[in-house]
């Protein structure tokens, strides 16, 4: 028995009562605050990035009925619809967004405390975006100083296409980016710095036609160099034709060796073989361009640290082009 004594009569209350109080206020306690399910949030984040529940299951090593429970217990736990069916898949709803949003940051902290602490635990992530202009002389030394600070730390690298990175960052895929943005003052982020546009070709320009089309290489649609470039060609009504298209900048870089075409491009890391020739052409001098780093609305402490690391390397590497 246990025995509760105040300054009146004694007390006595029984163990089961006592048990059956307890279990009352836990259940009162569990009502007002949720805990969510680490591998349900999990599950969420990865079926929502993969774009499929089915493909999740077998990257997560789960049936696809052991999925759906989790997803299901996660609905029950916010006492919200999460995901509304679309087609063959699902969608998450507002509330599905909202939880999102919270379960990456949930998860980030949660690995990387594991991480910290020495526990056997999937290393905490940090994703990062940018072009591939600054692939090759900026992630090198990024990656290299980070590993030394934070060691463990896994490092998802998205260098492609420019256009989708914003929305990337927005939809919460991305914990940082740097973004290629036109010079309006009015992208998102951080400028990190203003840089011209120039004409570029191979050392095979001489031989282009001067009274016939100018045949560009340029990124398929959309790209802002490729907007760029047709707007200032068509304001000067010169006459340009597309000789090639591709997303992919090595295959810009290789076509003007071989080829006597142009492309417009920042002068940045511009490979042997490839020089300016705005002024020989008497092409038409192009705005700038801005670079941008693009950040989460919540940084994980290593994401945080990273983004720092980034921008050092980043304005380090530009030199005097940083913020003019």
């Amino acid at each position: 028995m246990r025995q509760f004594v105040d300054t009146g009569p004694k007390l006595v209350i029984g163990d089961s009562l006592v048990y059956q109080i307890d279990q009352l206020v836990s259940l009162g306690y569990r009502k007002m605050r949720p805990t969510f399910d680490m591998d349900a949030l999990r599950t969420m984040c990865v079926g929502t990035e993969l774009g499929s529940f089915a493909r999740a299951a077998a990257q997560l090593g789960r049936s696809q009925s052991a999925i759906s429970m989790q997803l299901k217990k996660l609905e029950e736990q916010a006492g919200k619809t999460l995901f509304r069916r679309n087609g063959r898949g699902l969608t998450p709803t507002e509330a599905g967004d909202a939880l999102l949003a919270y379960a990456r940051r949930i998860i980030s902290l949660n690995d990387e405390a594991a991480v910290s602490l020495g526990a056997t635990a999937d290393a905490a992530a940090v994703r990062v975006g940018l072009p591939q202009d600054f692939f090759e002389d900026v992630m090198p030394g990024a990656l290299l100083q980070f590993s030394r600070e934070r060691p463990g730390v896994h490092i998802e690298v998205r260098a492609g296409r420019n256009y989708a990175l914003d929305e990337e960052v927005r939809a919460g895929r991305l914990d940082l980016a740097l973004a290629f943005c036109p010079a309006d003052g009015e992208a998102n982020g951080t400028r990190i710095a203003s840089l011209p546009m120039v004409w570029l070709a191979g050392k095979r320009f001489a031989e282009l036609m001067p009274n016939g089309p100018l045949p560009l290489v340029l990124f398929d649609h959309p790209c802002l160099f490729r907007q760029a470039c047709l707007q200032v060609l068509e304001r000067k009504r010169v006459k340009w034709r597309l000789a090639l298209t591709t997303p992919s900048l090595p295959g810009v870089w290789a076509t003007l060796r071989s080829t006597p075409t142009v492309t417009l491009r920042t002068a940045h890391r511009v490979p042997s073989g490839i020089q300016e020739v705005g002024s020989k052409l008497d092409l038409p001098r192009a705005p700038k361009i801005e670079l941008r780093l693009l950040t989460a609305d919540q940084l994980s402490p290593a994401a945080s640290a990273f983004r720092d690391i980034l921008q050092q390397q980043i304005i380090s590497g530009l030199g005097n082009s940083t913020g003019r």
